[in-house]
């Protein structure tokens, strides 16, 4: 579970720009701009007038006091806006050991150097093959559907063909999507936006990379990994 330090302020949204800005108006009517962290298109989790969570930093050298945590849309479905926090929603449940798939492994070690490369988490247990496991974070939904990414990702095509290469190595090679919009019900790989990230995907797969997703459950105190998504037919 991702507890955040102080109770997340209420405000509503007037616009996303420039990728990692936001304007919004707080409950008191003072319009203030905040940080943004989050490096997609954000499509259908940006609309102005929406509901928004933001959490507030001590550190006073901060050009933007404020950071964009969770948005909540007219269906009431809440969105993790965040990104970095996904990493901590499933290092918390590693450790808990809620991830199904691998709960056999008590050895996390986060941001685990392989090459050139970093991976999310490296992972080992006593009679278990070492585990690689790169994490995502799913927003885009449409109509119940989440879908990855949504925006093209070089970055994702290549960590996908770096999970091959360790699956194809022996190693124990995973790719969980946490899908940060509570509408999401299943998934799939967004090809139509990313051809190329999608069809590295679907080669990484067939070398035995596992590809796996869970959903959030939400809160204004909290945000913590829950079910687990099955990929749409």
């Amino acid at each position: 579970m991702l507890k955040f330090e102080s109770p997340l302020i209420e405000a509503v949204l007037i616009k996303r720009y420039k990728r990692f800005l936001a304007d919004v108006e707080l409950d008191n009517g003072q319009l203030i701009t905040v940080h943004c962290p989050n490096t997609g298109s954000m499509t259908n989790c940006a609309q102005p007038g929406w509901k928004v969570l933001l959490s507030e930093s001590a550190n006073k050298k901060r050009k933007y006091a404020h950071t964009w945590e969770l948005a909540i849309n007219d269906d009431g479905h809440w969105i993790g806006i965040n990104t970095n926090n996904a990493n901590k929603i499933v290092k918390a449940a590693l450790q808990q050991r809620k991830i199904i798939e691998l709960a056999e492994y008590g050895q996390i070690i986060p941001e685990y150097k392989v090459g050139e490369s970093r991976i999310d988490f490296f992972m080992q247990a006593d009679g278990m093959p070492d585990c690689y496991l790169e994490v995502k974070s799913m927003t885009l939904c449409e109509n119940s559907l989440g879908l990855f990414p949504d925006a093209v990702t070089q970055r994702g095509t290549k960590h996908a063909n770096e999970l091959a290469e360790l699956a194809k190595a022996g190693h124990k090679a995973v790719l969980l999507f946490c899908a940060q919009h509570s509408g999401i019900t299943q998934f799939n790989i967004a090809s139509h936006i990313d051809e190329k990230y999608a069809h590295a995907v679907s080669e990484a797969q067939k070398v035995g990379v596992e590809v796996i997703c869970y959903g959030c459950n939400f809160s204004s105190d909290f945000i913590e990994l829950a079910q687990s998504i099955p990929i749409a037919d």
